[in-house]
C-alpha cells in the first residue's frame, strides 16, 4: 500500500513518514523543500522535490506510483505572517489542497488524511474543546484550514471523496531514535527556542503576555508528541480505508500546560537556566487552547505513548543537544 505524504519533509510529516515505513507501508514524500528538511526524510521513502500547485509536477508522481491514500501536511502555518500575509496563505494552504484534490480524483485515489488545527475554532467557546463547538477562526491560517475541510464536505457529497481532517495544538518532542526531530527556520514554538536557551544560544525565552486570564497568567496550550500524532494520522487512515467514512478528530492531551510550566519543566529535564524575557501579547493568541480526544480515543483506540510533559520535552532536549543547528541549514 502506497501512501502519498504531502509535506513529508516537514516536522509532524517526517515524523508521519518514519512510522509509516517502519510499519511496512510505501511511504511516497512530496515537499517544495522551502520550510521542510530532505535530510529528515526517513531511508525508505520514495522522495519528490516539488509543489502541489504544479499539476505536470502532481500527474507525474500519481502516474509513477500506485498511491492508495494521502496524508496531507503540506501548509504554511505561521499565525502571525497570515494575518500580514493572508494572500501567501489563501494561495499556497486553500488552493494548494484544490489543486491535490483534482490530481486525486483524475487518478480515482479517494482517501485522505488533512492535518487541520485547531486554529479553526477561533476562542474557544468552552474548555476542552469538542468537534462539535463552533468553528470561528481569528485568523487567516485558521481560516485556510477551514476553508479545506469545507472543500471536503462538497467533494464527499459530489464525488465521494472521503476525508478524516485532524484538528490538533502544539506538536512538540523528537523521534526517539533521536534522527529527526523540530526545525524551523524561524523557530516560532516554544519548547524548541526555550531549548535553545538552555543550550546558550539565546540568551533568554520570550514569552508574549503575561497578563492572561489562567492561573498564572500566560497561555495555556495542548502539547501532543510527534511521534503520537503520527500514529493518529495513520490510525485515522486505516480506519478510513476500512470504513470509506469521513470524520473530524480533535487531538489534544485534555488539560493543557501553561508556558510558565514549560519553561519549569525544561529547567528540571535540561539542568541549566532559562532567563525569560516578557513581551505583550501576540495579536491572535486565545488565553486557553484546550482539546477533548474523547472521540478519537474511543473510534480509533488512539493512545498516546509520550503522554507526560517531561517525556515529550526529554525528547526534544535529546535532538536539540545533538543537533544544535537543526539539520545543518540551508
Amino acid at each position: 500500500m502506497a501512501v502519498l505524504v504531502c509535506g513529508g519533509a516537514g516536522y509532524v510529516g517526517s515524523h508521519t513518514v518514519t512510522e509509516l515505513i517502519l510499519r511496512g507501508y510505501d511511504a511516497i514524500v512530496v515537499d517544495s523543500l522551502e520550510t521542510g528538511h530532505r535530510e529528515s526524510v526517513w531511508p525508505g521513502a520514495k522522495f519528490y522535490e516539488g509543489d502541489l500547485r504544479d499539476d505536470f509536477f502532481m500527474e507525474k508522481v500519481f502516474r509513477e506510483n500506485k498511491i492508495t491514500s494521502v496524508i496531507d501536511f503540506a501548509a504554511f502555518s505561521l499565525v502571525g505572517e497570515s494575518v500580514l500575509n493572508p494572500m501567501k496563505y489563501y494561495e499556497n494552504n486553500f488552493y494548494g489542497a484544490l489543486c491535490l484534490l483534482k490530481q486525486m480524483l483524475k487518478m480515482d485515489v479517494r482517501h485522505i488524511v488533512f492535518s487541520s488545527t485547531a486554529a479553526t475554532y477561533g476562542n474557544p467557546v468552552s474548555i476542552p474543546i469538542l468537534e462539535t463547538d463552533p468553528t470561528e477562526p481569528i485568523n487567516p491560517y485558521g481560516e485556510t484550514k477551514l476553508a479545506v475541510e469545507k472543500a471536503f464536505k462538497w467533494y464527499d457529497s459530489a464525488y465521494g471523496l472521503k476525508y478524516a481532517a485532524l484538528r490538533y495544538f502544539n506538536v512538540a518532542g523528537a523521534h526517539p531514535s533521536g534522527k529527526i526531530g523540530e526545525d524551523h527556520r524561524p523557530e516560532t514554538h516554544l519548547i524548541p527556542n526555550v531549548l535553545r536557551v538552555a543550550m546558550g544560544l539565546d540568551p533568554a525565552v520570550k514569552l508574549f503576555g503575561g497578563d492572561y486570564p489562567t492561573e498564572d497568567g500566560t497561555c495555556v496550550r495542548d502539547y501532543i508528541h510527534a511521534t503520537d500524532l503520527a500514529d493518529a494520522h495513520i490510525l485515522a487512515m486505516e480506519k478510513l480505508v476500512a470504513d470509506d467514512c469521513s470524520s473530524i478528530y480533535n487531538l489534544g492531551n485534555g488539560k493543557g500546560f501553561s508556558n510558565k510550566q514549560i519553561i519549569e519543566m525544561a529547567k528540571d529535564v535540561t539542568g541549566k537556566r532559562i532567563p525569560v524575557e516578557m513581551a505583550p501579547r501576540r495579536h491572535g493568541d486565545p488565553p486557553v487552547l484546550v482539546a477533548s480526544s474523547e472521540k478519537i480515543s474511543r473510534q480509533l483506540k488512539w493512545k498516546p505513548k509520550f503522554n507526560t510533559l517531561d517525556q515529550i520535552i526529554q525528547t526534544a532536549w535529546q535532538w536539540h543537544a545533538a543537533h544544535p543547528n537543526g539539520y545543518g541549514g540551508k
